[in-house]
């Protein structure tokens, strides 16, 4: 029996997918559940299994775009397993035995070298070589076009003549995920009326709270008490703050929602993967942080999934981690809003009338102002800036130890 395997849906709103790469050959033994195939969508990349045992035909090649629902393979159950067969997953061990021997070739007499028109005698190739003038570029005016060592001597380089630096290219075909966010990207530039506001916010009192708590936080909890914990907290109470920015545009319509489904950007194999914490406005600062550790593992991996990154309301986006001291962050729409922390560097700043120095991040908000006002915006971000600096108060009740779970 012939069976065929078909592209399944791997979520709403995909009607397509791309071979990223087959794992198997054509003619191998396949097991069932076995994964035979990679394949990108415009949201992820995930495994295609084997639905039966047997032996493999493919119909697709690396690289196609194919639809849901199409056949990609086949697989012959009624075929038995080759004696000694892996399963296919070594991808033709066969390939590294030993050929069989040659015999050596026979001498032949040396021919008689020609020269094709273009091609410098040995003398002309050393001046053209040391001039760094490359031979394309000279006209030769010896016999069939060849060019003697006086047309190499009278040579000159041009402006645009190359001289000896390495001007190799390469070209490679972008994957489905990244062509979708291109799209995506171009697209919220092109449909949204998109701001950014900026500020600055000293971080002085959560690097006290994180030198103080830290290492009990970690050793009680078994993770680390980073900044994404605080400035996801910050981020929801400006978003209870203003709710407007917790909105979005659907045809006439402007949906608010009533939870905080927060999207934290993160670099993973296949590039930026947005992954959501769900109702993160019932997180404690342990369960954010045990959240954006498992989905950041789980994106690495590749092995997040579409539903993870499906929805959220609001994105947080952290180029400091690259090195990053300021930039404008793209809405990841339908959102209307995403924040976009930076490096923390030590800088001047004025405090109760004297220059002092403290740790300090620029924060940038992009906000669609077709739904957010101005004064909004600033009142956002201002109240982001309010309660970094003030975490104790604002974020943690007045209570450190109890927020902390300690």
């Amino acid at each position: 029996m012939v069976l065929e395997m078909k592209v399944p849906s791997p979520g709403e709103s995909i009607t397509e997918v791309e071979i990223a790469d087959w794992l198997v050959e054509d003619g191998d033994y396949v097991e069932k559940d076995q994964a035979i195939a990679e394949v990108d969508s415009d949201k992820a990349t995930l495994e295609l299994p084997a639905e039966a045992s047997g032996i493999i035909t493919l119909k697709a090649e690396v690289g196609d775009a194919v639809a849901v629902g199409e056949v990609v393979c086949l697989i012959d159950t009624s075929a038995e397993k080759p004696e000694g067969s892996s399963g296919g997953s070594d991808k033709k061990e066969e390939s590294k035995k030993e050929e069989p021997k040659k015999e050596a070739p026979k001498k032949e007499e040396p021919k008689k070298e020609t020269y094709a028109s273009g091609t410098p005698s040995p003398a002309a190739k050393k001046i053209l070589d040391e001039k760094g003038i490359e031979p394309s570029s000279v006209s030769g005016s010896g016999r069939d076009g060849r060019i003697t060592k006086d047309d190499a001597v009278k040579a000159k380089p041009s402006m645009g003549t190359p001289t000896g630096g390495n001007r190799g290219e390469s070209r490679s075909k972008l994957s489905m995920l990244r062509r979708k966010v291109a799209e995506r990207l171009v697209s919220a530039k092109n449909e949204t009326a998109m701001l950014t506001t900026f500020n600055e916010v000293d971080m002085s009192a959560i690097f006290e709270l994180r030198k103080q708590y830290k290492e009990a936080f970690k050793e009680k909890h078994g993770v680390s008490l980073g900044f994404m914990s605080f400035f996801t907290k910050a981020v929801i109470r400006a978003l209870q703050m203003y709710p407007a920015v917790n909105s979005m545009i659907d045809g006439k319509e402007m949906i608010t929602y009533e939870f905080c489904d927060i999207s934290i950007a993160v670099s993973g194999p296949k590039g930026l993967m947005v992954p959501v914490i769900r109702n993160a406005e019932n997180l404690t600062f342990r369960g954010i942080e045990s959240e954006v550790k498992r989905l950041a593992i789980r994106a690495r991996e590749g092995e997040i999934t579409v539903d993870e990154m499906t929805g959220g309301t609001f994105t947080i986006t952290n180029g400091g981690v690259f090195g990053s001291m300021l930039s404008t962050p793209i809405i990841n729409p339908p959102q209307s809003g995403i924040l976009g922390m930076h490096n923390i560097v030590e800088r001047a700043i004025v405090r109760d009338g004297a220059i002092a120095i403290a740790p300090v991040m620029y924060v940038a908000l992009s906000y669609d102002h077709r739904i957010i006002d101005g004064k909004e915006s600033v009142g956002f971000l201002v109240a982001v800036k309010e309660a970094l600096e003030s975490p104790e108060e604002l974020l943690m009740d007045g209570n450190v130890k109890k927020a902390l779970e300690l």
